[in-house]
């Protein structure tokens, strides 16, 4: 009788503690997050999901890979995503095109561009002015690896479709596949893409573009104005396990970093984005905190306006929300 009640006890035990899991699974905030495309760029948003800071402030993050911009704007406008991560250009289109009630940046990530230039041939002694008459993938007009291309070819003395042809009606996520087919000489491409080409003997990296444009907010943190004054408890929360991702990151080794993000990039080795991290720790590529510099946001219209892309400038607290990173920074500094 002993062992049947111990039995008993012990399946009542059992089925409580499943219970009690899912209940604590139960009470995660689903949240839908579009992010521009998938990119080693963007580590410490994956280490901040496989970490578990974001579970740690009750949320459970879903992923959803836009495309384009353009694309996770139209997802956070519809209301198909709660939080979206691309371009800041996006919203000063949106600022800028006249819509009051538009989006706001609450965080920033990268701080430059984080595009590399491969050629088809290996150039250890590199100058960008070697590009005279040659052509280049180099995204869709509008876009910020198109722009930030187009800036940087101009500081060499380069005119964009004078001296240089610049290819604008490629998918962005397609420009590897066009490249390896045979189009242009060079192409833009991110990690860990740029070092699988070369890995593979498709193309070699001949330059960061990042290093060359200087340091500009290159992608951040979007919601809706009604998050900001209806629920502001949940972008504190976000922006607080993003900024915890932010310091692990710091502190971490390449290897550690890879072996956080390989989740999300399940064809990739961890060797392979051991190095990427590298590369990108290197270049000072992510930003240390979530914070908005007012000068980077300077940067970041001067490349849109040389575009032709800017037709009026948009006030920096007019799209940017500091508040949240900066309590962020605040509490963690306790």
């Amino acid at each position: 009788m002993k062992k049947l009640v111990s039995f008993a006890l012990c399946l009542l035990l059992g089925a409580a503690f499943l219970l009690c899991g899912c209940d604590k699974q139960g009470e995660l905030r689903h949240v839908t997050l579009n992010e521009v495309t998938r990119s080693v760029f963007y580590a410490p948003l994956y280490v901040a999901v496989s970490r578990g800071f974001f579970e740690a402030e009750g949320m459970e993050i879903e992923i959803v890979t836009g495309g384009g911009s353009d694309k996770s704007m139209t997802a956070l406008l519809a209301g198909e995503a709660d939080i979206a991560l691309m371009g800041p250009e996006t919203g000063v289109y949106v600022v800028s095109g006249g819509k009051d009630e538009h989006p706001m940046i609450v965080a920033q990530l990268t701080k430059r561009d984080g595009s590399f230039l491969v050629g088809r041939e290996a150039d250890d002694a590199f100058d960008w002015k070697s590009l005279q008459g040659k052509s280049i993938i180099g995204g869709r007009p509008g876009g910020m690896p198109f722009m930030t291309l187009e800036y940087v070819l101009k500081q060499h003395g380069l005119t964009p479709g004078v001296d240089v042809e610049v290819i604008n009606n490629i998918q962005f996520n397609l420009m590897g596949g066009a490249f390896e087919s045979g189009t242009g000489d060079f192409v833009t491409l991110f990690e860990p893409t740029a070092s699988e080409f070369e890995a593979a003997g498709k193309g070699h990296i001949v330059a960061n573009v990042g290093m060359e444009s200087g340091e500009v907010p290159y992608t951040a943190f979007m919601v809706a104005p009604d998050t900001i004054k209806d629920d502001p408890a949940f972008v504190e929360a976000f922006v607080r396990a993003l900024y915890r991702a932010q310091l692990w990151v710091q502190s971490a080794s390449d290897a550690e970093i890879a072996e956080a993000m390989q989740p999300f990039f399940p064809d990739s080795s961890v060797e392979t984005l051991s190095a990427v991290a590298q590369s990108y720790r290197a270049t000072d590529s992510w930003t240390q905190t979530p914070v908005m510099s007012e000068d980077s946001f300077t940067r970041l219209q001067d490349i849109m306006e040389s575009a032709g892309e800017l037709s009026e400038r948009v006030e920096f607290t007019e799209l940017v929300d500091n508040s949240f990173a900066e309590a962020a920074v605040e509490e963690a500094g306790k």
